[in-house]
C-alpha cells in the first residue's frame, strides 16, 4: 500500500491507476494538467491545524465558511435567470422524504407510483402556467430545455435555420448556439430594437425553423409576443418562448399568444440558488407535436383492476429505441428539483401566484422610478416589464456593483459582460424578498455613488464588516 493510500483510503483510485490516466491524457502529472489555468483561479488549501479532533476541526471550519457573503446575508438585487424568493418549509419537508429524495428514474411503474404521479402533476402544472396542450419532464434545465424545443422545431419542419433573439438570456443562447453548431443547424441572431426583438427587421423565411423569444426577456421588457407570432407563423415557422414561471402568474399564458413550444426553468419556484444549481427544465407544446418531444413524459391509466394508475407513455430517448429514433439522449430524471416546483406551485396557489407576481412587479416598478429620479440614472429601455429592468450610470458598473458590496447589496448584473454594446448598463432584479428596507438601502447608496462620496463615509454594513474580514 502506498503513502496515498494509506492516508486516503477512500480515494476510488491508486497511485498507479492515477499515473496510467496520466500517461494516456500526455502528461506527466497532475499539475501539468492543470496549469493552464490561472493560478488566481485555483482554489487554495485550507492550512488546517493538524490533531484536531472533530469538534475543533467543525468550529475551525465554520468560522472560515462565516467569511463568505452569500445573497441570504445581503440586500440582492441579482437575477438574470437565477433569483432569491422565499421557498415555502413544505416544499424542504416533502424533498427530504425518503421516497422522493432517494428515487431514480421510474423504469418499473408498480414500484414507482408516487414518482409517477409526481411527475405527472408537474407535467399538468406545467401546461397550467404556459397555456399549452402537453408537457415533458426530465429536462436538465433552462437552457437545455431551450436547445432541445429547437431542435425538435427543425424535426418537425425539416428546416435549419434558427433564429433566436439578441434578447433571450445570454446562457440560453451559447448553450442553444452549442447545440445547433454540433448538429449542423443554422443559428442565427436576431436584432434588437430599444431591448425588445426588431419584427421590422426580423430575418424569418421559409427556410426559418423557429424564432425565440424571451418572456419577460433579459432586460426584463415584455416582448409583444401576439406581433411575433404573427409574423413566424406567416412564414411557416415555429414560435418558441421562454417564460419566467413566476410571472405567469399574472401574465397571459405563452400559448394564447399562439406559442408552438414553452421552455423555461424551475429554479424560481421551490428551488434555492444553491451555487447555481441543480435546477430542472420544462417544456410544452401542442399536442399534435407530442411524439417529437424529448425526455420523457408520464401518463394516467387504468390498471387490471380497475384502478387509476400512472405510467411512462412516452420515452423517445436513447434508453428505450434504437438510438436512430431517438428524438434526443437528453435522460436525467431531475424529478427532485421538478417536485420542489410542484410543491412550491400547490402551496401557494393560483391567487398566491399572482399576488406574489404582484408584489415583485410594484416593489420592481418603484425602485425603477425611485432609481431613475436620481441625477445621472436613467433607464435606456422604455418598453413595460415585469420584475427586473435596466438601468444606465455614468460611472463603469462593476465600479458600481463594487461599491454596492461594501453597502450590503448586491446590486444587479453588469451588462457589459455579455453585451459589449451596453456599457454602464446594469440589470436589477427585484422579487418578494427585498422589502422597503431593501428598496430604501438601494435608492441611498446610489445617490451617493452618484455623488462621488460613498466610499468617504458611508454607514457601516455587514457587507462592509465581511469584506474587511476578507468575505466574498
Amino acid at each position: 500500500m502506498t503513502e496515498s493510500e494509506a492516508n486516503f483510503p477512500y480515494l476510488p483510485h491508486t497511485d498507479a491507476e492515477r499515473k496510467e490516466m496520466l500517461k494516456t491524457i500526455g502528461v506527466a502529472s497532475f499539475e501539468e494538467l492543470v496549469k493552464h489555468i490561472p493560478e488566481k483561479l485555483r482554489a487554495k488549501a485550507l492550512n488546517l491545524r493538524s490533531g484536531m479532533s472533530e469538534q475543533e476541526l467543525a468550529k475551525e471550519v465554520q468560522a472560515i465558511s462565516n467569511r463568505n457573503m452569500p445573497a441570504s446575508r445581503q440586500a440582492s438585487f441579482l437575477g438574470g435567470g437565477s433569483y432569491r424568493r422565499y421557498v415555502p418549509a413544505i416544499v424542504g419537508n416533502i424533498l427530504s422524504r425518503g421516497e422522493f429524495s432517494t428515487a431514480y428514474t421510474p423504469y418499473q411503474p408498480e414500484v414507482s407510483q408516487g414518482t409517477l404521479q409526481a411527475i405527472y402533476e408537474f407535467q399538468t402544472a406545467i401546461c397550467l402556467l404556459t397555456g399549452m396542450e402537453v408537457a415533458n419532464a426530465s429536462m436538465y434545465d433552462g437552457p437545455t430545455a431551450l436547445a432541445e424545443a429547437c431542435l425538435m422545431s427543425s424535426r418537425l419542419t425539416t428546416k435549419e435555420k434558427i433564429v433566436v433573439a439578441a434578447s433571450v438570456n445570454p446562457e440560453y443562447k451559447e448553450v442553444t448556439r452549442t447545440y445547433c453548431q454540433s448538429c449542423g443547424l443554422d443559428f442565427q441572431e436576431a436584432a434588437l430594437s430599444g431591448g425588445t426583438i426588431d419584427l421590422t427587421n426580423l430575418a424569418v423565411d421559409e427556410k426559418t425553423s423557429c424564432v425565440v423569444v424571451q418572456y419577460p426577456n433579459y432586460f426584463g421588457c415584455l416582448e409583444d409576443l401576439d406581433a411575433v407570432a404573427k409574423k413566424v407563423h406567416a412564414a411557416g415557422a415555429h414560435l418558441v418562448v421562454v417564460s419566467e414561471p413566476i410571472s405567469l402568474g399574472m401574465l397571459t399564458a405563452p400559448g394564447d399568444f399562439g406559442a408552438d413550444i414553452v421552455v423555461g426553468d424551475a429554479q424560481p419556484c421551490g428551488n434555492s440558488l444553491s451555487f447555481g444549481g441543480p435546477s430542472a427544465g420544462y417544456m410544452a407544446t401542442k399536442k399534435e407535436f407530442i411524439r417529437q418531444l424529448p425526455g420523457r413524459l408520464c401518463g394516467v391509466t387504468v390498471d387490471n383492476r380497475g384502478q387509476r394508475a400512472f405510467t411512462l407513455t412516452l420515452q423517445t430517448r436513447e434508453q428505450h429505441i434504437r438510438r436512430a429514433k431517438a428524438t434526443s439522449n437528453i435522460c436525467t430524471n431531475q424529478a427532485l428539483n421538478a417536485l420542489a416546483m410542484l410543491v412550491y406551485i400547490v402551496s401557494v396557489g393560483p391567487v398566491g401566484l399572482k399576488e406574489l407576481a404582484n408584489i415583485s412587479l410594484q416593489r420592481a416598478h418603484s425602485l425603477k422610478e425611485r432609481l431613475t429620479a436620481v441625477a445621472g440614472i436613467t433607464a435606456p429601455f422604455t418598453q413595460p416589464f415585469f420584475s427586473e429592468f435596466v438601468i444606465q450610470t455614468a460611472q463603469p458598473a462593476h465600479q458600481v456593483l463594487d461599491e454596492l458590496k461594501s453597502h450590503g447589496i448586491l446590486g444587479g448584473i453588469d451588462l457589459s459582460v455579455t453585451y459589449p454594446q451596453l456599457k454602464n448598463h446594469l440589470l436589477v432584479s427585484v422579487t418578494e424578498m427585498n422589502g422597503p428596507d431593501d428598496l430604501d438601502l438601494y435608492v441611498s447608496a446610489m445617490e451617493s455613488i452618484v455623488k462621488g462620496d460613498l466610499k468617504t463615509g458611508h454607514k457601516e454594513t455587514v457587507g462592509s464588516a465581511a469584506a474587511k474580514t476578507g468575505g466574498r
